[in-house]
């Protein structure tokens, strides 16, 4: 494996966001586990209403980095705005939330491939732009959030969601002691471009910040052969040929070489609300 950071190599976008199947198998695991912690698009609905003055009456909505479409169904399903567009670099989630969107042919959702560093949208069209668990997939994610306020209306609501640098830390801890990746603690935070510590000075940077929330999510996982599951598409390890993409000889090792046991792992999730200038008062 490249030793660069995965979520900032160009080279490896294919790999991780090529199949949704494995987007949606690592996400899968990773809900099945969680104790605690609100839905992160449920909270984001939450800012909307608290910040934007016509929550209740909203034009477009914009969904960067959306994925197989799961905050943009939950955004258009409660918000209930004119329409929620979903954009996405990656063919594969694309057509995957094209697919999830169909089941809920009343829901007022598209979706567009596009790329977040120069959104292939008009200026000052959206009320609202959400981008959540993107960011750090840029090495310019300023960049990305000036993108954001040229396509918001005056007064217009941005919400970015991102995690802290020691997310998961104790995944990286099993990782190591089970010797996958010796040094599983040693490697770059997934989230080094837009974290925690940073995103509202990010934010800050072409927006004016209205809040900042942080809330610890909680997860247990049943032992290895669920840990297996997660860590079978998480680009993070350098782990050895076979086992990445293969969930059943990663759950085989970690039963060779430690007790089954369950682990218990945290993750800070952030939340920015910031404004686009020129808010109708």
């Amino acid at each position: 494996m490249s030793g660069a950071n995965p979520f900032l190599d160009p080279a490896r976008q294919a790999e991780l966001y090529g199949h949704a199947s494995r987007l949606a198998g690592r996400s899968n695991a990773l809900m099945r586990a969680k104790t605690s912690g609100h839905p992160v698009p449920d909270t984001i609905v939450r800012l909307v209403r608290a910040h934007h003055e016509r929550a209740d009456k909203l034009g477009l909505v914009l969904d960067v980095g959306c994925g197989r479409g799961t905050s943009s169904l939950a955004l258009a399903q409660q918000l209930r705005p004119q329409r929620v567009l979903g954009l996405d670099a990656a063919p594969a989630l694309i057509e995957q939330a094209l697919h999830r969107a169909q089941r809920l042919p009343d829901v007022p959702v598209s979706f567009l491939m596009g790329n977040f560093h120069q959104l292939p949208l008009p200026a000052q069209s959206f009320d609202v732009a959400v981008a959540a668990f993107c960011l750090y997939h840029s090495l310019q994610p300023q960049t990305v959030v000036a993108e954001m306020k040229r396509v918001l209306a005056p007064g217009g609501l941005a919400v970015l969601v991102t995690k802290g640098l020691d997310s998961y830390r104790e995944m990286d801890q099993l990782v190591a002691a089970a010797g996958l990746d010796p040094r599983a603690e040693q490697h770059e935070s997934l989230y080094i471009s837009a974290h925690s510590d940073n995103l509202a000075h990010l934010a800050a940077v072409s927006l004016d910040v209205l809040a900042v929330e942080h809330e610890e999510h909680h997860f247990t996982f049943d032992g290895h052969d669920h840990v297996a599951e997660y860590l079978a598409t998480n680009p993070k390890y350098d782990l050895a040929p076979g086992l990445y993409g293969n969930p059943g000889a990663l759950a085989a090792t970690l039963h060779e070489f430690l007790p089954d046991r369950p682990l218990t792992t945290k993750s800070l999730v952030t939340f920015v609300v910031a404004q686009s200038g020129g808010g109708r008062s």
